[in-house]
């Protein structure tokens, strides 16, 4: 056991053995942990590099993972570890901003089973709930009373109870509701040693009683009673005076309760970032949800007048005043998702400050916008626009909020990090501390957005730096420590929001000088005496410029030369590198609703997650993965295999980590050095044995039911016995529509449309394929089928076999790109195959200037027309010239002929809502007379082949039974799916397959 001095504890000592590298070590301590809790103990290599980074820009690898589904069970761990002088970290989502959930220490990850809400007082207004409880689902329960936990950081829905009160979290309400300490009532607790005890309001009779005693919560109590009998003064001093401070320990809040006779010693750890004790659970009080709310968005020349203006908007009372400067404006207006939002701003505008009250009612609402209006002295912005009803003010908060997926967006080396982000001072002094900050950037030769919550005075600042390289460090540090400067000058803190962590605590001490830092340090000590939990942070040893993710020393080698075109700055590297962990991925379909990620949320586990992927596939081409670790069956099995290529995260993360396409590289990989198995083949040529299966059905169908049949299809094929198979049709679409024949003449025609014979609409529902063509001769439209098409490569490219979908659409780029050129547009039933056309051909097809398709085949001209260029040229055409059915009957307003009743729950397609075409399927039904419910629905978890495969079929269900719920709390009528996928999963859970929107529009005309 190492030995310390009382006097002087080596706080950053560690145990004799390296648990970090000594694998006996970590082995013996798996055995023994096992064996003390209920819940998983995970010290693999892989869930120690999942568990390696958060949200910020560091990266420490812990001991091990213990997922505790107790506070017995947090204790053991703790008293084990103490025992030893083994750091213990508590972490809920690891969405810290500031590194202070990653460290080198056994982890105890609240967010798996300590999630319950336990109690729930409404006449109260309080209520009980674990630690590691989302406060996007705490919020959900509580709302159905009137009530909420008021803190709202920006990331609630992904965000733990326990996390909030660590960072002593608050939002962009905080004018009105300050902190996470202003709610917090009592805790329950592990200390350092692994007592068990309760914390909450004494009175300081209390406290001098409890500090006779000589176990560890008696040194806690004596400590607290002596800061507040002794450093009141010095506290006082020296900490400052505004709403947003979370730098340090909560000691001003410590000594201002103790004026009153009582201190609530619960509120002291909010803050502490799990550095004074483990909170398991915790009671906390609650305020009611506003009746309504109001807006005001008020626009200026600079972002000087911007801050000039934000005290006098004070004395108004508002909730919240955000800010949003130039930088942010131009890139946003950069973007199709928030062009149309910065359009509404007159010309000559800088920057805008976003004002929102809450009021009683619509009156009270519009009565405080008018105040700020007619405040004409106070209030000097150029313009003001309001918002009162829901969506208008959905759309300012848009604006708002589309600072930070612009900022995250990158994927160059230099990145808009996170390290002085959340620095505030009072917001009277915000002009010339802005004014001196940016003149700190610019002396440092960089720049950065300042966006967020210029009320409270706690602006977000990103500086681009590059941390790869070594001045880009220095320039961190200098960065830092010039604006600690201006923090202490200007009455702030270096931390408004965010906390300490690894990036602040350094600063800490000179914010607060060295007597109150020693305070901190000595508070530590008594609750932590061998500075076990969470070391290093508040008030450690940690280095701001040390354990970057991204450090001079990091190498980058996928060990490969990648398939697709990675237009994207650092190409495929720069998207590996793009999660910066702020775990989007992890929010509930309740909360949060979107795509983004159907594995998470049926599985909980993080290397199901975007973020555990991203994070996983990262480390593997960086080296921290052995080369043949890289590209080995367990990597693909444990980390990309759960993987269902949704496309989700294209479009809900907030970087938009391209997973699916990042999933096609590597797998594709895989097949090149591991070649593919035989059932991925037949999957990624599915069309060649749907041909098949048509030619001798209906024998095809029979034989798939015949006794065994699907016994021996899992066996020798792997695919699931419990699954029903498609059935195939002998007439196909192809086949019905040359006996039939277009019905509107190409010179009577409004329009023209080549309707692509996808392999699932040709051979296995061509039902919805008829409906198609009837509802646009409906219109007018002259249809063909084309002759010569291939597949359209969306089987392959799912399985990883780019050359073969890259063969695939170059054959439908040659057979279609002609037509086009001559005014002909491309339609698609199935969406998937329509997004294929529309966005995946340009990742496979080579640019016209390069040497060659990776396939080696040709990118000259097809053609002898003048208007005809090279393939990606013709692709690019095509692409922009397709369209999913409904999409089209939208885009061109269709003039159509009627009359659908009844009401329609609609789930729409996955890939549809990335690539935003999801509302046109809605816009159509309702145009047609239906009453649509559109559910916020995910994937439905049968992903093409993904559901069919036994291995995954439990998976397959667990995802889709999600969809099910939200079908089953549905108040509208039959449901509607555009993906084959998606109906045959629903057909396979309500016994019979939904039909296509089309279908419904189809009957409609009847």
């Amino acid at each position: 056991m190492a030995t310390r001095d009382a006097g002087d504890p080596a706080r950053d000592d560690r145990a004799n053995y390296d648990y970090h590298s000594d694998s006996v070590a970590r082995t013996g301590l798996v055995s023994d942990l096992v064996t003390l809790v209920d819940g998983e103990v995970r010290f693999d290599e892989y869930s120690r590099q999942l568990y390696a980074t958060d949200a910020s820009a560091y990266e420490v690898t812990p001991i091990g993972v213990v997922f505790p589904t107790s506070t017995d069970d947090v204790a053991s761990v703790m008293e084990y570890c103490a025992d030893r002088e083994i750091p213990v970290l508590p972490r809920g989502g690891g969405t810290s901003l500031a590194g202070q959930s990653v460290n080198e220490a056994v982890v105890l990850d609240f967010t798996r089973h300590m999630v319950d809400l336990l109690d729930f007082d409404p006449e109260a207004e309080t209520a009980r709930a674990q630690s590691g409880i989302v406060l996007g689902e705490l919020n959900r329960a509580l709302a159905e009373e009137g009530l909420k936990f008021a803190p709202d950081p920006a990331w609630r829905d992904k965000s733990a109870l326990g996390g909030a009160i660590g960072n002593n979290s608050t939002g962009s309400h905080s004018l009105k509701y300050g902190k996470t300490d202003a709610y917090i009532e009592e805790c329950e607790v592990v200390l350092a040693d692994g007592t068990v005890t309760r914390f909450g309001d004494v009175t300081l009779d209390e406290l001098r009683e409890g500090a006779g005693d000589d176990s560890l919560e008696g040194r806690i109590y004596a400590e607290v009673l002596r800061i507040v009998e002794e450093e009141r003064d010095a506290v006082a001093e020296v900490f400052p005076q505004l709403k947003r401070n979370v730098s340090g320990y909560n000691l001003d809040r410590l000594v201002e309760e103790a004026e009153e006779g009582h201190v609530n010693l619960a509120r002291l750890l909010a803050g502490s970032e799990g550095t004074l004790a483990i909170v398991t659970e915790a009671t906390v009080s609650l305020e009611p949800i506003p009746e309504t709310k109001a807006m005001a968005l008020l626009t200026y020349g600079s972002l000087n007048d911007a801050m000039e203006d934000v005290a006098p908007i004070l004395d108004h009372d508002p909730s919240a005043v955000e800010v949003l400067d130039n930088v942010l404006i131009s890139l946003a207006e950069d973007t199709e998702e928030f062009r149309d939002v910065v359009e509404m701003l007159p010309d000559g505008t800088d920057s805008v400050l976003l004002v929102e009250f809450y009021a009683t009612d619509d009156e009270d609402g519009r009565e405080k916008v008018s105040k700020l209006r007619d405040d004409r002295e106070g209030v000097r912005a150029l313009s003001a626009m309001e918002a009162h009803d829901e969506d208008e003010r959905a759309r300012f908060w848009k604006l708002r909020k589309s600072g930070l997926p612009i900022l995250l967006s990158r994927t160059t080396d230099a990145k808009h990090i996170s390290f002085i982000e959340d620095s505030a001072v009072p917001p009277e002094n915000l002009p010339e501390y802005v004014a001196d900050f940016q003149q700190v950037l610019e002396d440092n030769d960089t720049f950065a957005s300042v966006y967020a919550h210029a009320g409270p005075g706690c602006l977000h600042v990103r500086p681009l730096v590059n941390t790869k390289s070594p001045a880009g460090v220095n320039q961190m540090e200098s960065i830092a420590d010039a604006v600690t400067d201006l923090v202490v000058e200007y009455g702030g803190s270096v931390s408004g929001e965010h906390g300490d962590g690894r990036a602040r605590t350094q600063w800490n001490h000179k914010l607060y000088g060295d007597h109150v830092w020693e305070v901190f340090r000595d508070l530590k000590t008594a609750f932590d005496p061998d500075w076990l939990l969470n070391p290093g942070q508040v008030c450690g040893d940690v280095d701001m410029t040390e354990n970057l993710r991204f450090d001079p020393g990091y190498e980058f080698d996928s060990g490969f030369a990648p398939t697709l075109n990675w237009e994207n700055e650092n190409g495929f590297e720069g998207m590996v590198e793009l999660c910066h962990g702020c775990g989007g991925c992890r929010g509930g379909q309740e909360t949060t609703g979107g795509v983004m990620c159907p594995t998470y949320r049926a599985a909980d586990e993080e290397i199901t997650s975007t973020r555990g992927r991203a994070n996983m596939l990262r480390q593997a081409m960086s080296g921290s993965l052995s080369d043949e670790e890289q590209f080995d069956v367990e990597f693909m099995h444990e980390v990309m295999d759960l993987c269902i290529g949704c496309k989700g995260c294209a479009k809900d993360c907030p970087s938009e980590v391209d997973m699916a396409k990042l999933k096609a590289e590597v797998e594709h990989e895989y097949h090149e050095r591991h070649g593919a198995s035989l059932r991925d083949r037949i999957f990624g040529n599915i069309d060649r044995l749907s041909s098949l299966g048509s030619a001798f059905a209906p024998v095809s169908n029979w034989a798939t039911e015949l006794p065994g049949a699907r016994f021996v299809a899992e066996k020798v094929l792997g695919i699931a016995s419990e699954r029903s198979l498609p059935t195939f049709h002998r007439e196909t679409l192809e086949d019905w529509f040359e006996e039939r024949g277009t019905r509107v003449s190409e010179e009577e025609a409004t329009r023209r449309v080549l309707l692509f014979p996808d392999t699932y609409t040709n051979h296995n529902h061509p039902e919805a394929g008829k409906a198609a063509i009837r509802v646009l001769e409906a219109a007018d439209v002259h249809v063909r089928i084309p002759s010569g098409v291939a597949g359209s490569g969306r089987p392959a490219h799912s399985k990883g076999l780019l050359d073969t979908a890259r063969e695939q659409a170059e054959t439908n780029v040659d057979a279609l790109s002609s037509f086009v050129r001559d005014g002909w547009d491309v339609v698609v039933v199935e969406p998937s195959d329509a997004v294929m056309f529309q966005s995946d051909y340009l990742d496979l097809l080579p640019t016209d200037e390069s040497s060659g398709s990776s396939s080696g085949q040709y990118t000259e001209p097809r053609s002898a027309d003048p208007e005809a260029g090279g393939l990606r040229t013709e692709a690019e055409r095509l692409a922009a010239n397709t369209y999913g059915i409904c999409e089209y009957l939208d885009a061109f307003d269709l003039d159509l002929p009627l009359s659908g009743e009844g009401s329609l729950t609609y789930h729409g397609h996955c890939h549809q809502k990335a690539t935003k075409k999801d509302g046109h399927a809605v816009t159509v039904l309702r145009t047609a007379g239906y009453e649509v419910d559109a559910l916020d629905s995910g994937c439905c978890g049968m992903a093409g082949s993904f559901g069919y495969e036994a291995e995954h079929y439990s998976m397959s269900k667990a995802v889709g039974s999600i969809l099910f719920e939200q079908v089953e709390e549905s108040d509208g009528g039959e449901v509607v799916a555009p993906g084959a996928s998606c109906r045959t999963q629903l057909g396979d859970w309500q016994g019979e397959e939904p039909p296509h929107p089309i279908q419904k529009v189809d009957e409609a005309l009847r």
